[in-house]
C-alpha cells in the first residue's frame, strides 16, 4: 500500500480504488462495480482505472471483472486472454462461456470495521445479504 500512497501521478479517487483493489486475495475475484460502491463512483471509473495502472505497483488488476463474472472487453472488442490466464493461474475456474463462479471465487471485501476506518462506503449494496460476510 506504501507505494499506491506515496505515487505521485495518481489522483486521490485512482489511490482509493487501487488500495482495495490490492486487497483482494488470489484465486478470487471482485467486481467493477463493487470497487464502485465501496469508493462511490461509477464502476465504469473503476474500469478506467483498472485500464490505467501503472507497471511498477505490480496490482492485482485482473481480479477485477464485470458483473456477469466475465473478463471484460477491451477497446479492441476483444477479453483479455492476459487476464483470464492470470486468473485460471491463481485457481479461478471459468465455465464453457467464460464466466467465474461468485459462489466459488467472489471477494467479498474487507470488514466493515476497515472500510469505516479508511473512509470507504460502508452501506450494503442492494440485495446484500449479511450471511455473505460471514
Amino acid at each position: 500500500m506504501r507505494d499506491i500512497e506515496t505515487t505521485n501521478e495518481l489522483s486521490p479517487l485512482y489511490k482509493r480504488i487501487y488500495t482495495l483493489v490490492e486487497l483482494i486475495p488470489p484465486a478470487q475475484v471482485a467486481t467493477y462495480g463493487q470497487i464502485a460502491e465501496m469508493v462511490t463512483c461509477s464502476p465504469r471509473v473503476v474500469g478506467y482505472a483498472m485500464a490505467a495502472v501503472p507497471e511498477h505497483l505490480n496490482l492485482p488488476w485482473h481480479r477485477v471483472i464485470n458483473s456477469q463474472g466475465k473478463v471484460s472487453v477491451r477497446s479492441d472488442g476483444a477479453p483479455s486472454t492476459d487476464q483470464r490466464q492470470l486468473l485460471q493461474d491463481e485457481g479461478v475456474a471459468f465455465d464453457k462461456r467464460g464466466r467465474v463462479n461468485f459462489d466459488e471465487a467472489a471477494w467479498h471485501g474487507p470488514e466493515w470495521d476497515w472500510l469505516q476506518a479508511n473512509d470507504y462506503n460502508v452501506a450494503p449494496p442492494a440485495g446484500y445479504k449479511r450471511s455473505q460476510r460471514a
